[in-house]
């Protein structure tokens, strides 16, 4: 009797970690405040790294890039080109939008930032469709990492995949 038991539970554990839904990622109440420290340096290496998540790529203000981008701008992500000029093109096709009134209007939901020496990572939740339920959705993280030289970002790091080509007609 006890093996049935141990049996029985060690299947409904395996059924669960193989098929349950992991806890949702959630962005926090204040991210405006993750993005500052009491060093300097680190500081203005986080405050950059928010203009970057948020005016950049959450309102689309890319004719801002220089301020937040060297000009070399190296790009670690396959799908897109080294300089700060191939990913203002990139990006930069999409309509602008107002920068939102506060921190709790981001659409952007940050997780964590983390900065050490020239290295910031910010972690955000995204949320995709899931594969296994069409018409569903599931929460994952997504990281981007870069390096600062002089207050601007001048590397990039994100957990960027190739996709294949788009099927022919």
């Amino acid at each position: 009797m006890k093996s049935f038991v141990f049996v029985g539970l060690l299947t409904v554990l395996a059924s669960v970690s193989l098929f349950g839904q992991a806890a949702p990622v959630v962005g926090v109440d204040d991210p405006a405040a993750l993005f500052t420290d009491k060093n300097p340096e680190l500081n203005r290496n986080k405050q950059a790294a928010m203009h970057i998540v948020i005016d950049l790529l959450e309102a689309g203000h890319w004719n801002e890039a220089d301020k937040w981008l060297t000009e070399r701008y190296i790009q670690h992500n396959p799908s897109f080109s080294s300089g700060r000029d191939p990913i203002v093109k990139a990006f930069g096709s999409r309509p602008g939008r107002p920068l939102p009134a506060s921190p709790k209007d981001w659409r952007t939901k940050v997780v964590a930032v983390l900065a050490e020496g020239d290295l910031v990572c910010v972690a955000t939740r995204a949320q995709l469709p899931d594969p296994r339920h069409p018409g569903q959705t599931y929460t994952t993280t997504h990281f981007d990492m870069w390096r600062f030289v002089n207050g601007k970002a001048d590397e990039h790091w994100d957990e960027g995949h190739i996709n294949p080509p788009a099927p022919k007609p």
